[in-house]
């Protein structure tokens, strides 16, 4: 892959990060209070998140489009998925290769 250093982007470009960097910047962010916590209820924050995200799209299926909401929805569950990663000591990016990569991964699914 190939990266744009931040400091190079255009104001409407996002350089690319992997999962790792991701994982990271959340585990760098909100590990100490996350885990202080724990995982059953990060959980519920998590799941929490997913709810918002599907009223933001059932939102956008009925016509009420917010791109803004729907885009920050995502993040937020993608965070909050990072967060219970790190704390129940999951490498996303070798949990993602070794089921969806390795070997091809589960039948039908393509790469």
């Amino acid at each position: 892959m190939t990266t744009v250093p931040t400091s190079q982007a255009s104001p409407n470009t996002v350089a690319p990060m992997t999962i790792a960097q991701f994982q990271q910047l959340i585990r760098d962010k909100y590990f100490a209070t996350d885990n202080a916590r724990g995982a059953p209820g990060t959980y519920l924050w998590f799941v929490e998140e997913v709810g918002e995200l599907a009223h933001a799209i059932a939102n956008r299926e009925r016509g009420k489009l917010d791109q803004a909401n729907l885009e920050e929805e995502f993040a937020d569950v993608m965070a909050w998925l990072a967060t219970l990663a790190n704390i129940c000591g999951v490498d996303m990016t070798k949990a993602i290769h070794d089921k969806y990569i390795q070997d091809g991964g589960p039948e039908g699914f393509k790469v």
